[in-house]
């Protein structure tokens, strides 16, 4: 897989790298992007995948949980294997399959689920990336973890399990602290089986009634911004830092009310007007202004609920030329030659020491997700992606 596969190079100062499911788990987190859901009753989901349907999708989650009604489970439990029994036999024949598809995982119910369907799969399971637990807790994780290291060893597996923050105990400030102390805990104990750690912002919402509008983002929102901030301040410590991907944005159409924030001087001046209507015209907005947020509060990654989302943030996660040149630079003088720098820029300082971990983590996003051009930016890159 590689990001903006069909896209001409001609927009990059350097190109996105090509990554699998085999690479180095702490370099694998920064490359899933945005992370469609389907449903696990979405028939043919085999094809679906191998077909490439969506061709800038890099990663999904076949949804057995919120996704699926509970009269549903069995049969899409019949049906997620019957696709994975499909994939594992395109593998057989080839074993590039795995390399050319998204990453693909199954979000499961519970503990009991993810038994069965690591029972029926077996060594099938070889054409999964992991899995996705939701209502993550000390006491569910440890059966989750449990099962997924018995499942490796057992089988032979290179998968991983990624956990969602979402239950009462974490929103509820009293015993937040507490709780995501001990889910840390936890999950440092099967460090090498963690992917990423991921925020249910919409099960936080619901527990008070609670929705964003597609005009704001859920940093507007102050009881989860409050509770995020918690979350990225507990797992994305040095030296055991987690990468934090963000919540799902669940808007592809609606009526406006706010008059838009996207500012108008960028795209004018690279000629996309059309790009900032159709963002406009897509209420797209709302989830460029959310990854920006994203972004500045550490977080990398996006889950999605519609292809047409997966454009706009892997355009937002393509690094900029001036980002590279301040990462590159903060590498190459932290080993005490240097203080602190001033910019390629020259338009702000470059401390080497505080700004070394921002520096580490630009330029794993430049390795999945390229660099400009000095001369390119959002806009700029939208109208390339409009001319693959």
């Amino acid at each position: 897989m590689r990001h903006f596969e069909n896209m001409l190079d001609t927009i990059f100062y350097r190109a996105p790298e090509h990554f699998t499911k085999w690479d180095n788990p702490q370099e694998l987190a920064y490359s899933l992007g945005a992370t469609l859901y389907m449903p696990g009753t979405l028939p043919k989901l085999d094809e679906v995948i191998q077909n490439r349907k969506y061709n800038d999708l890099t990663s999904l989650v076949i949804d057995l949980e919120d996704a699926v009604g509970d009269h549903d489970v069995e049969e899409a439990e019949k049906l997620v294997v019957m696709a994975l029994d499909r994939l594992y036999e395109k593998y057989v024949h080839d074993s590039s399959t795995i390399e050319n598809i998204p990453l693909v995982f199954i979000r499961v119910r519970d503990p009991q689920q993810l038994r069965r369907l690591m029972q029926e799969m077996g060594h099938k399971q070889v054409v999964l990336t992991g899995y996705v637990f939701p209502k993550f807790s000390v006491e569910v994780g440890q059966e989750f973890f449990s099962l997924l290291a018995k499942a490796k060893q057992q089988y032979n597996l290179k998968i991983y399990g990624m956990p969602i923050l979402e239950t009462p105990d974490i929103i509820y400030k009293e015993q937040r602290i507490e709780k995501l102390l001990a889910i840390k805990q936890l999950l440092d104990q099967y460090r090498e089986l963690v992917l990423n750690v991921r925020i249910g912002a919409t099960d936080f919402c619901g527990i008070y009634g609670i929705r964003r509008s597609a005009d704001s983002t859920i940093y507007d929102v102050s009881i989860i911004q409050d509770c995020m901030a918690d979350i990225v301040n507990v797992f994305k410590r040095q030296p055991d830092a987690y990468v934090i991907s963000g919540p799902v944005w669940e808007y592809f159409s609606h009526e406006r009310v706010l008059k838009p924030s996207l500012r108008q001087t960028p795209f004018i001046k690279n000629g996309a007007v059309s790009e900032r209507q159709a963002i406009l015209d897509k209420y797209i907005d709302g989830l460029v202004k959310e990854v920006l947020l994203d972004k500045q509060n550490g977080i990398v990654g996006k889950t999605i609920i519609h292809p047409s989302h997966i454009r706009y943030v892997h355009a937002l996660y393509a690094v900029t030329h001036e980002e590279y040149m301040d990462a590159l630079s903060i590498k190459k003088y932290n080993d005490g030659s240097k203080g602190v720098l001033k910019s390629q820029y020259a338009n702000k300082m470059n401390e080497m020491k505080p700004h070394s971990f921002w520096a580490e983590e630009i330029l794993m996003r430049a390795k999945f997700f390229g660099v400009l051009n000095e001369s390119a930016d959002f806009a700029t890159f939208l109208l390339s992606m409009d001319g693959e």
